[in-house]
């Protein structure tokens, strides 16, 4: 008797063994970021420094050309994070952009179009005409707020200074230009974006911090002034609400180690390190496994980033949060052969490629009711 009772108890547990025992479903959410390196159209604009960008400039920049990159560009974006989300990216931070035309162009090719992109974009005062800019996925997103705030750095007085055979060397089509009267040095603004996702509010600043022209030292204020700026914005969304879901991405022109994001920003590495408020880096880890986004001398650097507030690191996922990162390094953007063979498989003479920088993302999840 008592053999046919265990049995019967566990008969009418086993429903309950398989009902805990089913794997959570979660709803998932991909952001991502990337440099387009060079995204002109083939129009001459007088009031920035394109000429080189046109039919007639040292680039030939055709409509060919243009279309042709505007194809390679919307096949990366329509792929990034898909080996764990088949959709496209909900939300998209852009850079080295000259302009909003350039960005419906894309948005309209063959392969995003049915994604019905949003558009948010300013003009900034880069000498060059490149801003930055957030694409997103209108049935998933509704933006409620959007500014952009500029960066006002200056150049110091001149010293006497002899710069090292590789600061001579840093070469980048990214040079820092100054105000003549103001010595204001001109970069690109910081773009905030405030909106809903599943009933949340979540905030996105999307960043293209100063280059490293004239050496990694000399600039490398610029870029601590941006994270300081950066960090006033985080501070100014968490004293409306303490509990702000925040994610600041882009092409930082320094490592997770440096100065503008270590001290500057105050971004850790590891979630236990995280202070209420703070910012948490996954990327920081990448680099110290010798993982890049951008490559110079054979050496390898994570100028691309992407960092969430501690609010998106807790252990609830009823409400949205961080699961994971990655760099989208495929194969087929990365140059095979030549003196570059290896690096992000860029725009040359002979090819149009994609960009010199490998696109990052992370993964936002949800667990469905």
């Amino acid at each position: 008797m008592r053999v046919l009772r265990l049995i019967s108890f566990f008969i009418l547990l086993w429903p309950m063994v398989k009902l805990t025992a089913q794997p959570k479903k979660y709803s998932i959410h991909t952001v991502a970021f990337y440099n387009f390196e060079n995204l002109f159209d083939t129009i001459n604009d007088p009031n920035t420094n394109d000429d080189e960008w046109t039919p007639k400039g040292e680039q030939r920049w055709t409509s060919k050309k243009y279309n042709q990159k505007l194809q390679n560009l919307s096949r990366v974006l329509l792929e990034i994070g898909s080996s764990e989300n088949t959709n496209a990216p909900t939300f998209i931070g852009c850079s080295e952009i000259e302009n909003r035309g350039v960005l419906e162009d894309l948005i309209k090719d063959t392969k995003l179009i049915d994604k019905e992109f949003g558009i948010i974009h300013f003009d900034s005062p880069d000498k060059r005409g490149i801003d930055v800019a957030l694409l997103y996925q209108k049935k998933f997103f509704r933006p409620t707020t959007y500014t952009n705030i500029p960066l006002y750095v200056f150049k110091a007085e001149n010293k006497t200074k002899t710069l090292s055979k590789f600061e001579a060397e840093d070469k980048t089509d990214d040079n820092l230009e100054l105000n003549p009267q103001t010595n204001r040095v001109f970069t690109r603004d910081q773009l905030m974006v405030t909106g809903f996702l599943e009933g949340e509010e979540i905030s996105i600043i999307v960043n293209h911090w100063p280059s490293r022209s004239g050496g990694e030292k000399k600039s490398s204020p610029y870029r601590e002034a941006a994270g300081l700026l950066n960090r006033k914005i985080i501070d100014s969304l968490q004293r409306i609400n303490p509990n702000a879901k925040v994610i600041t991405l882009g092409d930082l022109n320094d490592g997770p180690y440096n100065k503008s994001i270590k001290i500057a920003l105050g971004a850790k590495a590891a979630k236990k390190e995280v202070p209420l408020m703070g910012i948490y880096n996954p990327f920081e880890e990448m680099a110290k496994k010798g993982l890049g986004t951008i490559a110079f001398r054979d050496s390898w650097d994570i100028f691309d980033q992407i960092m969430v507030s501690q609010s998106l690191i807790q252990d609830d996922f009823s409400t949205l949060k961080y699961w994971k990162a990655g760099i989208y390094n495929k194969p087929f953007l990365i140059q095979t052969s030549g003196q570059y063979k290896g690096y992000p498989k860029r725009h040359s003479a002979t090819e149009i490629g994609f960009s010199d920088h490998f696109p990052v993302y992370i993964y936002l999840i949800k667990e469905l009711k």
